[in-house]
């Protein structure tokens, strides 16, 4: 039996290459007992506006705490989401399918109210996934015992989840100790994000790195078509 696992930070509201990196493997580990990055995507993701691309940035306390996990960070204002979900609306209430989501999408704003990022991240990608049809499990990293750092750590998680393969973004092949895993018996390959096709976004130029939800609210049911592993799932 084989069994291919990612491993990967949680961030808010990803883009759609996160989630088709989830759709690719059997198990999902975020990896969150990692340090905590500023001006990452740990806590923040773009929209599109008449304007241009914009930031919705969760607040979090960072003040003196300069190595803190990202399972150790916390949320500095309790009405982020409120405040999101306007930004949200101001900016996509003409995107074709908003209304049909506009309820389930700002029920999961509203109740998005856990003060730790690690939580609301993955609330909120348990939710987008299952909008999408996703139906891979989700672990943390400190579900497992594993020792060591960079590469061997990742290899301990893998052993530890039963993984037989490893699947990794591409921007890893620059730091990833690739005999590591082969010594392991762990199959390595990395997730090509190249090769995306547009779809009808509201005010271009086209961008694909912006949240997920910008493609939710701009193509529908029919979103998976413009992804690679979840549409792939789709059309089976």
């Amino acid at each position: 039996m084989t069994k291919a696992v990612a491993i990967v930070q949680s961030c808010y509201i990803p883009w759609k290459g996160y989630f088709d990196l989830i759709a690719s493997v059997d198990e999902f580990i975020l990896y969150d007992d990692r340090q905590f990055t500023r001006r990452d995507w740990r806590n923040r993701n773009r929209i599109k506006t008449p304007q241009g691309s914009q930031w919705l940035t969760i607040p979090v306390e960072t003040k003196g705490r300069y190595h803190q996990r990202i399972d150790e960070t916390a949320i500095s204002d309790p009405e982020w989401g409120s405040q999101h979900w306007k930004t949200f609306v101001h900016n996509y209430a003409g995107a074709p399918y908003f209304g049909e989501y506009r309820d389930v999408l700002g029920a999961l704003y509203e109740s998005a109210r856990d003060t730790r990022l690690s939580m609301v991240n993955r609330y909120l990608l348990e939710a987008i996934n299952g909008i999408l049809g996703i139906d891979t499990r989700l672990t943390w990293s400190t579900d497992y015992e594993a020792e060591g750092t960079k590469t061997e750590r990742l290899v301990s998680l893998c052993r530890a989840a039963g993984a037989t393969a490893y699947l990794s973004g591409p921007r890893a092949r620059d730091y990833l100790d690739e005999a590591a895993f082969a010594d392991a018996g762990i199959e390595l390959s990395y997730f090509d994000y190249d090769g995306y096709p547009e779809y009808e976004q509201l005010y271009p130029p086209f961008d694909h790195a912006v949240t997920i939800l910008d493609l939710i609210v701009n193509t529908g049911p029919d979103a998976p078509r413009y992804m690679k592993a979840v549409g792939a799932t789709a059309r089976a």
